[in-house]
C-alpha cells in the first residue's frame, strides 16, 4: 500500500547531547481518507531500563511533535527546547494534543512504527519539529505527559519528489 504513496512531508532525526547516537527518520504520508500515515524507522535509542523508587523509566519513549521549528541544541542538559510544546492547533488538554504520537517501543536500539492519525495532514506539520524523549508519556500529566528529557529532534519539512 504505502510502495505506491510518496510522502509529502519528511523529518530527519538526530540525537542530542544525552544520547547522540540516535537517528532516524519520520515520513509522512497523506491518508486516502483524509489525515495522514506516520512511517517511523529510529536507530540508537537507548536500552530500556525499568523504573526505580528515584527515577521514571527509560523507555518505552515518548514521541511528539512540537508546536517549534527548531531543533537547536540550547542548553546540553535540557536539550532541544527551543522546540516549545506539543502541536496543539485545537487547545486540547494532553493526550489529546494533534501532537500526541504513540510511545516508541525498541528492540536493540531499534523502533519502527507505522500510523495513522486523523488530527493533521503531512503539509499542517511542516515547519514543526518531532521530539522523542526518554521517558514513556502517561498520556495524561499536563502539559507534557511527563516523558522527560528530549533525546533526539527533527525539523519537519516538504518532501522533495
Amino acid at each position: 500500500m504505502f510502495n505506491k504513496v510518496k510522502p509529502r512531508s519528511i523529518a530527519y532525526l538526530r540525537g542530542g547531547p544525552l544520547r547522540p547516537q540516535i537517528n532516524g527518520t519520520v515520513w509522512f504520508l497523506d491518508a486516502p481518507e483524509g489525515g495522514a500515515y506516520l512511517v517511523a524507522d529510529i536507530k540508537g535509542l537507548p536500552p530500556y531500563s525499568p523504573k526505580t523508587a528515584v527515577r521514571p523509566p527509560i523507555g518505552p519513549f515518548g514521541f511528539h511533535i512540537h508546536e517549534g521549528s527548531c531543533c537547536k541544541v540550547g542548553d546540553s542538559d535540557q536539550p532541544f527546547m527551543a522546540a516549545g510544546g506539543h502541536y496543539n492547533p485545537d487547545n486540547q488538554a494532553h493526550g489529546n494534543h494533534a501532537g500526541d504520537l504513540p510511545n516508541l517501543f525498541a528492540m536493540d536500539g531499534r523502533a519502527t512504527m507505522v500510523f495513522y492519525t486523523n488530527r493533521f495532514s503531512p503539509i499542517d506539520v511542516v515547519g514543526r519539529t518531532v521530539i522523542i524523549h526518554q521517558n514513556p508519556d502517561d498520556g495524561a500529566s499536563q502539559p507534557d505527559g511527563r516523558a522527560g528529557l528530549r533525546l533526539a529532534c527533527g525539523e519537519v519539512m516538504e518532501a522533495i519528489e
